[in-house]
């Protein structure tokens, strides 16, 4: 699967512009640090791996035809110590124990669980020309 990039450009104070194609969103940090104009990025990562869970328990119920009418995702980072997620699932549909062993197990097949629990290397390169190809915005 390829993944557009993503291009983040400053914005007044901490807030940032974060496009995705031809989707918009805005980060920043909760006051007195910014304006909480939108989520921080802890939560957009845990928003990404909320949205993910969920997508893929969805695709495996309906690959399987299997009566799965609602399924949420909560998500948290404890940080008692050593940094924690903590996801809660909830599934609602007519689905017996095995099936919901099933869906929970395919959670943390996700990619974005996946790409957590195993993270790939990272690389930071400074460029002399801007990285942003679109118009930001005010």
């Amino acid at each position: 699967m390829s993944h557009r990039t993503v291009h983040v450009t400053d914005q007044a104070g901490l807030a940032r512009l974060i496009a995705v194609g031809p989707h918009r969103l805005i980060a920043d940090e909760p006051a007195p640090a910014g304006k909480d104009k939108g989520p921080d990025p802890i939560e957009l990562l845990l928003a990404a791996l909320g949205a993910c869970t969920s997508m893929t328990v969805r695709m495996y119920a309906e690959r399987h035809a299997w009566t799965l009418r609602d399924v949420q995702v909560r998500l948290r980072l404890e940080q008692n110590g050593e940094p924690a997620i903590v996801r809660e699932i909830y599934l609602n549909g007519d689905l017996d124990d095995e099936q919901r062993r099933r869906l929970m197990a395919v959670a943390g097949r996700c990619p974005v669980h996946r790409l957590l629990s195993a993270p790939p290397p990272l690389t930071t390169v400074q460029v002399e020309q801007p990285v942003v190809a679109y118009d930001a915005g005010p």
